[in-house]
């Protein structure tokens, strides 16, 4: 029955996130807000909606090991796992993009977490920290779309600037319902799965529920590797694993405290950090990532995987 609840969660996290999108998107376009403005806030804000929503409950229930493994191990799965697999379809065009800016943000983001992790338990203070950074990151990347605005106007998919007011209710209220329950039931999941095979739960959430929740960045990769726009993977990457820091985390913190578990901080903060550095080749180089990488890459996943469950 925990592998239906997992299972069940899942399904309704990535429902409730994709109801959710739809819906925010398409009210803040009614409100005139423009689409560039949503694409870099709401949509940012919803697609991480099944993370945030994971880790404030774990963190409320008190088993900080998942509410924290969840983004460490969602980070680490979206390097290894979301770009290697789609590098196995098709090649990622590192040199048609230039993500070095967003990347030393990632980077210095990282840095900020591993640093806090020490003053720990994670509190609304660090929230706080966490959630300026949030927001300097937030403008600097409005300032700079709106500079080159002609190009980064987005494709906001599934947005109905005129949806009736009914249909975007339903749409909210149908995602926040499914993401409530999708979150307490892969929590509850995957904490009885953790106890009934002898492994902690910060492991199930670095692993499980980690990949759980990186189904929507996984499904959307693979499937732009497939119409060839595997390039944009990197992009999304970079920006989730910052995202993912600042807000999921930022907002956390505000709500419930978090002990650190030890693991995290001796080993799984280091391997996301290694993770995050395997990227300078493909970033400040601008060498593609092809089959043999992607492959490289989710060996290491494996490897990694294998090492937390021994």
């Amino acid at each position: 029955m925990d592998l239906v609840y997992v299972a069940a969660g899942l399904v309704l996290l990535v429902f409730g996130g994709d109801a959710l999108v739809r819906g925010a998107v398409s009210l803040a376009l009614r409100l005139g807000i423009p689409a560039l403005i949503v694409g870099l806030t709401v949509v940012a804000f919803g697609t991480s909606a099944p993370e945030l929503i994971v880790s404030v409950n774990a963190a409320l229930d008190g088993q900080a090991g998942i509410a924290l493994g969840n983004v460490v191990g969602s980070n680490i799965v979206n390097i290894l796992v979301i770009l290697g697999l789609p590098a196995l379809i098709a090649t990622i065009h590192s040199s048609q993009i230039d993500t070095r800016r967003s990347y030393l943000v990632m980077l210095a983001t990282t840095l900020l977490f591993i640093v806090l992790s020490f003053f720990g338990p994670l509190t609304w203070w660090h929230g706080l920290i966490l959630l300026a950074g949030l927001a300097l990151t937030l403008w600097d990347n409005i300032r700079q779309a709106q500079a080159h605005r002609a190009s980064a106007e987005p494709e906001l998919a599934g947005a109905e600037p005129f949806m009736p007011v009914w249909k975007i209710t339903a749409f909210i209220v149908a995602g926040l319902v499914a993401l409530g329950f999708g979150a307490s039931l892969l929590v509850d999941g995957a904490v009885n799965i953790a106890r009934s095979i002898g492994v902690s739960e910060t492991v199930i959430g670095l692993t499980l529920v980690a990949i759980g929740t990186s189904l929507p960045e996984l499904v959307t990769s693979v499937m732009a590797a497939f119409r060839k726009q595997a390039d944009v993977a990197m992009g999304n990457v970079i920006g989730s694993n910052t995202f993912n820091i600042l807000a999921i985390l930022g907002i956390t913190g505000l709500i419930a405290p978090m002990e650190v578990p030890s693991q995290i901080l001796t080993f799984d903060n280091w391997v996301m950090l290694a993770a995050s550095l395997l990227l300078v080749p493909f970033v400040f180089l601008r060498q593609d990532i092809g089959k043999v990488v992607g492959l490289g890459l989710m060996a290491a996943y494996g490897a990694y995987a294998v090492a937390l469950v021994a």
